[in-house]
């Protein structure tokens, strides 16, 4: 793990959370891995009607989600595919309002210890450099011996 470089393709960690979590793709397909990179993974969730609040606006439970699977997709490009590398702490701020657009998530890890793994998530409505959330995380890594 000192290398910092992925050890999952984007190819293979797409295909793994088709395999593993086939439910967030329920209804149609709106989260993607757009890319990883040493210590960092980049989603987007699509503009869909099922993400929306009450006056138009993306919601943050949508979100919280797609922060929470961007910590995720950081974490096992690094480590290999351990499913059950679980959410331990999530923390967000809420910047301003998202446009009626798709949602960028940009996610660096921080720390990637041998069990616990610390991020930040960035996340921007498509096409604005302006941050509409910014969300911690803490995940905790099973022994993997």
């Amino acid at each position: 793990m000192t290398s910092h470089q992925p050890i999952m393709t984007l190819e293979e960690l797409r295909a793994f959370f088709d395999r593993e979590f086939p439910q967030i793709h329920e209804g149609g397909r709106t989260y993607h891995i757009e890319a990883i990179g040493p210590l960092s993974a980049t989603m987007r969730m699509d503009y869909h009607d099922r993400h929306l609040r009450p006056g138009g606006t993306i919601s943050g439970p949508a979100m919280m989600g797609l922060a929470d699977l961007a910590l995720y997709a950081a974490i096992l490009a690094q480590i290999g595919p351990v499913a059950l590398t679980v959410t331990t702490n999530l923390n967000f701020n809420f910047m301003r309002k998202p446009d009626q657009r798709a949602l960028i998530a940009e996610c660096r890890l921080l720390k990637l210890g041998r069990r616990l793994a610390v991020g930040e998530v960035s996340i921007f409505s498509e096409g604005s450099s302006d941050i509409v959330c910014h969300a911690t995380g803490t995940y905790s890594i099973p022994d993997r011996r």
